[in-house]
């Protein structure tokens, strides 16, 4: 008999901007069609209280459902307001003071763009998983992007948990397959009619 096939995870990040009259419900069906080990909090606004009511609201939707929601960039938020952590998106610089603040117990994740220095410093200081991208093609900044064989060094290499993100279609996530533990799966999906069918389209790559 051959081995199962382990398929990356999905780890969900949610839009830059909620709407808390409709998003709750939307992101509870999302987490009860596919199985996401993790979501992210990434908002786009400064505002503290809107940032705190739209983090009570996706906790409770993300806890209920046993999956860990954490927050990008605001560390000083997570004890707070119940998070299981942060996603910190300047690579490796913040990385081992967070850990530090936080204990071992939290979740901190490292952005490090295309650096592998970045990525592999980011998981010596405490880092739970790197995260790369934009993996997909795109036009947006200097239109660089993490290329493939970034992914297949770091799965080959290093034992920290990679996380392919941005710019994600089809056929990057069916190149990335074999190469990367989780797919960061957001605007890809938020700004479609149907966030749940193209989240099954995405993920359905996967199996080729």
């Amino acid at each position: 008999m051959s081995a199962e096939i382990e398929f990356p995870q999905l780890y969900l990040v949610t839009p830059p901007e909620i709407e808390l009259m409709g998003f709750p419900e939307l992101l509870a069906q999302v987490l009860d069609t596919y199985d996401t080990a993790c979501l992210r909090l990434t908002l786009s606004t400064s505002d503290e209280d809107r940032i705190m009511r739209a983090a009570d609201a996706c906790r409770e939707v993300a806890h209920a459902r046993d999956v860990p929601i954490v927050i990008s960039e605001h560390a000083l938020l997570v004890e707070r307001l119940g998070l299981d952590g942060v996603h910190l998106g300047d690579g490796a610089r913040r990385v081992r003071a967070t850990r530090d603040d936080l204990g071992g117990d939290a979740i901190v994740g490292s952005y490090c763009a295309a650096s592998r220095h970045d990525g592999m410093t980011a998981g010596e200081v405490g880092a739970d998983y790197v995260s790369f991208g934009p993996a997909g093609a795109t036009a947006l900044g200097d239109g660089s992007r993490a290329e493939p064989e970034l992914f297949s060094w770091w799965s080959q290499m290093i034992e920290v948990p990679i996380v392919a993100e941005g710019a994600l279609d089809e056929d990057t996530i069916r190149a990335l397959t074999p190469v990367t533990d989780f797919f960061a799966i957001g605007e890809e999906i938020w700004r479609s009619d149907d966030p749940v069918a193209t989240l099954g389209r995405l993920l359905s790559a996967m199996r080729g």
